[in-house]
């Protein structure tokens, strides 16, 4: 049996290409459009798609020239592709035609044409294929729209978008980033960005941009732009990696200019600094009033200034100086704050001599000498001696200089200065805070000035009325104290007083008119008269304190308030009579030392409409009678009847040798009453003591 060799033949198909049926029915079935036109441009065969296209049935078309079939749109674009062709044998793509459908969708199609050619090479007819193209053309507008509003929004927030190479070389044009910087295309293709950098901010800008490069990381950084104008910009910059497939194809960068907001923050900073440098300098000048109010001497006034040139306006010496006009110059109160002069206090200062102070007195200006090139230079010119200048400056450690007159109502009390031993800069707010700050001390000088001269005057009339040594009599011993209630306020309305009545009894009295002062010595000097001549004419207490009451009426205001304790007193007996006006009650120290206090009634300081009494007093021998006024035993801690109770309770601790001596009772007395207060008001004390009898009594 043989094998068989032979090879199959393929099986023949039983379709013919050529066949007209199977071209209608691929025409039929295609998604594209399709019309053939004769040479004379006259529609041979469409397909149905092309039909719904245009709108019109084949049988319409066939036959006619496009441009008496179809609408004048569609019509056009076909004549003129079909034109096309036939001059140029030679086919003609890409034209698009706006079609609207019968439900009033509008699409867009893209027809091509072609030549149909015999064997012989002549063109045999014209073949169309229309596809449509609405979706594709619709990416493509929201591409181009999605580029627009990018391009908006960048130029909107004032960015300039710039490309390198993955190496970070710039490769493509930034128009923006030119016309801001002016760098040209080939300044700014060859060096790029980084040129154009401010130069104190380009190597840090350069390292940091390369390690984003080599990190393949977001380079995100802040710097100054030279601008066109040779001024610079502040811009904050992001440049962000393109990846694909995992390989870095560019670097897209954008500058965002950012100068006003950076000037916004630095002028917010700056107003910040200078409200803070306001504050600090409105404190510091509160500070200073609060101070120089509580200065009552000239004195403290210096103190307080010396205080305040220290801590506000950290100067490393402060001097005062007060003008003395009958004699044209300045006298220094603190001498050790001007190097140029002697150095002591007292030193005077001619107007004449070319100062810092003189200048600021003779001008009544703030003077200020920010170095020592600005000192020599004003002193030189207002006609100061150039050699001494030179000499001080060669041999002072000072730098800076502030004079500042003390103007009171225009008129020149002296001078202040300020020196520094390093350059200062004295701006504009400065100089308002110095001249404020001399404005109040010329206040303070001014009445400091006054103070001492009212407590001048009043000390005279105080130790004029007072009486100058309590009278010796035998049978009994006297003894006063008188402490004031300020170191400084040494003149108020305390007083006391004792002398003999023409009866032989002594009278005694202690007092307190309210008040400090010229006023408050001056009424205790009218009370004190009267109460004196009163009391030689008709000794008795109540009567005494009942004629006080209308001299008091006569001479002195309602708001005044005058109290007293007085006494009649028998010498060697001790018997006696008291009246109180308002006033705290005696004391009456036993030889053993106890103390009891006085149950006469307090009555009514003088003035009051009241029937004035007096009482028995009695101050046995080797006892002692003790008057006082409310400082003694009252204060801003301590009330009256506290202080009562300890008066008594001090004198139980009294040693024998103290209570047997007046002198040393009151020492006693008022040292243990005052010891941990702070006295606040005038102490007056004045003692009785009446000897015990001897055997030869």
């Amino acid at each position: 049996m043989s094998a068989e060799t032979s090879v199959p033949r393929p099986r023949e198909s039983d379709v013919d290409i050529s066949d007209s049926a199977l071209l209608k029915g691929l025409l039929s079935e295609a998604e594209f459009a399709f019309a053939f036109f004769d040479v004379d441009g006259r529609i041979q065969r469409v397909n149905d798609v092309f039909t719904d296209v245009v709108g019109v049935p084949a049988e319409r078309l066939v036959g006619r020239a496009s441009a008496e079939a179809l609408t004048a749109d569609i019509g056009q674009v076909v004549a003129q592709g079909f034109q096309s062709v036939t001059d140029s044998d030679a086919p003609v793509t890409e034209r698009r035609v706006r079609v609207r459908s019968p439900e009033g969708e509008t699409r867009y199609w893209s027809m091509s044409f072609s030549p149909v050619h015999d064997e012989s090479g002549a063109l045999l007819a014209v073949a169309m294929l229309g596809l449509d193209v609405t979706e594709s053309r619709q990416v493509e507008e929201d591409l181009r729209r999605s580029e627009e509003r990018y391009r908006s929004l960048v130029e909107a927030q004032s960015q300039l978008v710039w490309i390198t190479s993955p190496t970070g070389t710039v490769v493509e044009d930034a128009p923006q980033w030119r016309a801001i910087t002016g760098q040209g295309l080939e300044e700014y293709l060859a060096y790029g960005w980084l040129e154009a950098v401010h130069q104190d901010e380009r190597q840090q800008t350069e390292e940091a941009w390369k390690e984003a490069l080599r990190g393949r990381t977001m380079f995100e950084w802040n710097y100054r732009v030279r601008t066109r104008a040779s001024g610079f910009r502040h811009f904050e910059v992001r440049a962000v990696p393109i990846i694909r497939h995992g390989r870095i194809v560019e670097w897209v960068g954008a500058n965002t200019d950012v100068t006003p907001q950076r000037e916004a923050e630095e002028m917010r900073g700056r107003l910040t600094d200078q409200l803070g440098a306001a504050a600090l300098r409105t404190a510091r000048l509160q500070g200073a009033t609060a101070q120089l109010a509580e200065a009552l001497t000239v004195e403290q006034v210096v103190q307080v200034i010396i205080d305040v040139g220290r801590t506000a306006l950290a100067a490393d010496r402060s001097a005062v100086a007060l003008l003395d006009t009958d004699r044209a110059a300045l006298k220094l109160i603190n001498g050790e704050g001007v190097p140029e002069a002697s150095g002591s206090a007292g030193e005077e200062i001619p107007l004449s001599h070319t100062s810092v102070m003189t200048m600021a007195v003779n001008s009544r200006r703030p003077f200020f000498a920010e170095s020592p090139v600005s000192l020599k230079l004003q002193l030189l010119e207002a006609g100061g001696d150039k050699e001494v200048l030179s000499t001080y400056l060669a041999n002072s450690d000072e730098r800076a200089w502030v004079g500042l007159p003390l103007l009171a109502a225009g008129r020149a009390l002296g001078a202040l200065r300020f020196s520094f031993t390093r350059p200062q800069k004295i701006s504009q707010e400065d100089g308002v805070f110095l001249e404020a700050l001399a404005g109040q001390c010329a206040l303070a000088v001014e009445r400091a000035t006054l103070f001492e001269r009212e407590h001048k005057t009043a000390e005279t009339l105080q130790r004029s009325l007072l009486p100058d040594r309590l009278p010796v009599i035998k049978g009994l011993e006297l003894a006063q104290r008188f402490r004031s209630g300020s170191r400084h306020v040494q003149v108020g309305g305390d007083w006391y007083d004792a002398f003999v009545l023409q009866d032989g009894r002594v009278a005694a009295v202690v007092g307190d008119v309210m008040g400090k002062g010229v006023k408050a010595a001056a009424g205790m000097g009218r009370i004190r008269n009267a109460m004196r001549a009163l009391a030689l004419t008709n000794p008795p207490p109540a009567a005494v304190l009942t004629g006080l009451d209308r001299v008091f009426d006569a001479t002195e205001e309602e708001e005044q308030v005058t109290t007293l304790a007085y006494m009649v007193v028998e010498p060697v007996t001790g018997e006696g009579t008291l009246a109180l006006a308002g006033h705290p009650p005696p004391v009456l120290v036993s030889p053993q030392g106890t103390a009891i206090l006085c149950d006469a009634e307090p009555g009514t300081p003088l003035g009051w409409p009241t029937s004035r009494r007096q009482f028995r007093f009695v101050v046995p021998p080797g006892h002692t009678a003790v008057l006082y006024s409310d400082g003694l035993v009252e204060n801003r801690k301590r009330g009256l009847d506290a202080g009562l109770a300890e008066i008594c309770s001090v004198v139980t601790e009294a040693p024998p040798e103290v209570v047997g001596s007046p002198h040393m009772l009151l020492d006693f007395l008022v040292d243990r009453m005052l010891s941990g207060y702070e006295q606040d008001d005038d102490v007056t004390a004045l003692a009785i003591h009446v000897p015990p009898a001897t055997k030869s009594d």
